[in-house]
């Protein structure tokens, strides 16, 4: 499956993505690339960003800056924005990618790794909204926001309840600034995937699959009986990223195959797993996060 789009879709456009170096952020990244937009990625991470950046530029050559920022952090989220704004120009976009989850029984989770979650998800992305949005309106420049989010933002979720949360959140932000920012010129709009497998996040939240090779138990719950492609979702978020629908605003568009509208695309098929199965669970996502890790240092 190709591409939906001329190669100059996005030129003139300076785009934010959080998370951009790794998972649907490297995607997005590589695809607004391609269009020709100026991309800056953030993350905790320089070297994960500046290997991402090098090996993108050298496949579509382009710009593509970092800044390794933690989102949590109110204070460093202005700053990057600022720096970006004073060393490459004004943003016209922004992607709010950076994300986090803990697949688990909610009564067996953490204050701590609750306020992980909800750090990055949902103070997290509100700082860099912000940061962007006061700018845009200050010198009267319009902008468009991207939030990625999860079909769970409608149904809610067990096992995942901080990244529901969190992203339903989001989903209200979306719709709120869309009306109060509108007359500025600005747009949000949001986009929530099905399963679209990436290395890292799939290891970690869905483990046990990769362990006996049943990922495709997954794909019967979707109506369409497949995982979403790659290219797919660059599509969506390129357009929602273009000109030309300027009088889009204030949604959030489902691309999973039916899948949320059938059996509410959630993980609450998980309700039979034991306390043993979820024991073993969290080992091997954390063998998989450590793995990431090691691979990434």
């Amino acid at each position: 499956m190709s591409s939906m789009f001329k190669d100059d879709l996005l030129a003139g456009k300076r785009i934010l993505v959080t998370g951009g170096g790794s998972g649907l952020g490297r995607e997005l990244t590589e695809e607004y690339l391609r269009l020709g937009a100026e991309v800056h990625i953030c993350g905790r991470r320089g070297s994960v960003l500046d290997d991402t950046a090098g090996e993108l530029m050298e496949a579509h050559g382009g710009h593509v800056g970092t800044q390794v920022c933690d989102i949590r952090d109110a204070e460093a989220v202005d700053d990057m924005v600022g720096k970006i704004w004073t060393e490459a120009g004004p943003l016209t976009g922004l992607v709010n990618n950076a994300a986090g989850n803990i697949q688990s029984p909610t009564d067996k989770l953490s204050t701590r790794g609750f306020d992980a979650v909800a750090g990055i998800v949902f103070h997290g992305s509100y700082y860099v909204t912000h940061a962007c949005g006061r700018r845009w309106i200050e010198q009267g420049l319009g902008g468009s926001v991207l939030s990625v989010l999860v079909t769970w933002v409608w149904t809610g979720s067990p096992y995942v309840v901080p990244s529901a949360m969190s992203k339903a959140g989001l989903n209200i932000m979306t719709k709120s600034l869309a009306v109060e920012w509108a007359k500025y010129g600005i747009r949000l709009n949001a986009v929530a995937p099905g399963p679209f497998p990436t290395p890292g996040a799939w290891e970690r939240l869905r483990p046990e699959k990769l362990e006996d090779g049943g990922m495709n138990d997954d794909t019967k719950r979707i109506p369409m009986g497949r995982f979403g492609e790659m290219t797919e979702l660059k599509n969506i978020g390129a357009f929602l990223m273009a000109d030309g629908c300027d009088y889009l605003t204030g949604q959030c568009i489902a691309i999973d195959g039916a899948g949320y509208l059938a059996d509410a695309g959630n993980y609450a098929h998980l309700l039979d797993r034991s306390d043993e199965e979820w024991q073993r669970i969290r080992e091997l996502a954390k063998s998989a996060s450590d793995k990431d890790k090691a691979r990434r240092s």
